[in-house]
């Protein structure tokens, strides 16, 4: 069982946006490259304003748009600062994006944005730290808490522990959100 009591957000599914494109007479695929051009254009004004180098890439996957911003220089430093602490300034850029394609397409987007390959490094670490959850609650029968992470981090961590079938449940408000993570009820 995956609970997160919070509001569903877009990030983590909700399929209003969908409906109400296709109700409009758009089709998903459309909406999608439309929502992925918009997007392209907001991240392209910012990095040449911001003077940083980067590489965007749109790619449709599961009914999302990702996108990433890359560099093939490895020096290049500038791209980390759009990452930020612990992904801070990512998550944040990720909503600005979100907010662009709101404006022009006026339909609310579930869009993921990654620089450098934050989110997959990330993606890897809190599976992790889900499988050493699990493995405690196995080893111990004790629930254990998790440091509070974002709802797209939530996500990922819900996702893996549940596919261990163990339970886990957020908890606390804002940015001291965490996850528990429990035996099953079995």
């Amino acid at each position: 069982m995956t609970v997160d009591n919070e509001e569903q957000t877009p990030e983590l599914g909700d399929p209003e946006p969908v409906a109400e494109a296709e109700a409009v007479g758009g089709s998903k695929a459309a909406r999608l490259d439309e929502e992925g051009d918009v997007a392209a254009d907001y991240l392209e004004e910012l990095l040449d304003i911001a003077d940083i180098d980067g590489d965007i890439d749109i790619e449709v996957r599961s009914g999302r748009t990702y996108i990433s911003i890359v560099s093939e220089d490895p020096s290049n430093s500038g791209l980390g600062s759009l990452v930020g602490n612990n992904g801070e300034v990512l998550e944040a850029l990720q909503e600005l994006t979100r907010l662009s394609v709101l404006t022009a397409t006026e339909t609310r987007s579930r869009l993921v944005l990654d620089v450098d390959g934050y989110r997959d490094r990330r993606g890897r670490e809190l599976t992790k730290i889900a499988q050493d959850a699990v493995e405690t609650v196995r080893e111990t029968g004790d629930d254990v808490a998790l440091a509070p992470m974002s709802a797209y981090e939530r996500k990922i961590v819900h996702d893996v522990v549940a596919d261990l079938g163990f339970v886990s449940e957020s908890e606390g408000e804002g940015q001291a959100r965490h996850i528990v993570v429990s035996p099953s009820d079995d």
